[in-house]
């Protein structure tokens, strides 16, 4: 079974085009490439700006929020999104979302109606629980 990890964007970036693994820099966001690189196969981006992004993509820094989007424009995201995730993933992966709501409104239950197992292991925790989850995975730790 192949796993494959979807890890949200964040605001703090970096002030140069970088691969997308680099750019983002939050303290949540390096917890959750951490953990994808751990946990799955292989793990993509979900960038506001792009849709999903391989980490060794190139990106030039923006300034573009799911938050901050109109329903409208986020289901248009979502819909950029899905059309991405059907040519990556295989029929068979499971998929752990390291996402926040709005990320993962549209597309976890398209991942499920598509037959995909979804996991969303730090749901439901706050910001200062999961940096303590993932502090471990971003150290070396075993979990």
């Amino acid at each position: 079974m192949t796993r494959i990890a979807l890890v949200s964007c964040v605001k703090k970036k970096g002030e140069q085009p970088a691969p997308a693994q680099d750019l983002y820099q939050s303290a949540l966001f390096l917890g959750y490439r951490a953990y994808a690189e751990r946990k799955a196969d292989c793990w993509y981006v979900l960038s506001a700006a792009h849709g999903l992004l391989r980490p060794d993509q190139v990106v030039t820094p923006y300034d573009r929020t799911l938050n901050r989007m109109l329903a409208p424009e986020r289901r248009a995201w979502a819909r950029k999104v899905q059309g991405q995730l059907r040519s990556v993933l295989p029929p068979t992966a499971d998929v752990i979302m390291l996402a926040g709501t709005r990320y993962r409104e549209e597309i976890e239950p398209f991942l499920t109606e598509q037959g995909y197992a979804v996991s969303v292991p730090f749901r439901g925790l706050g910001l200062g629980e999961q940096l303590q989850r993932l502090r471990v995975y971003r150290h070396g730790g075993h979990d």
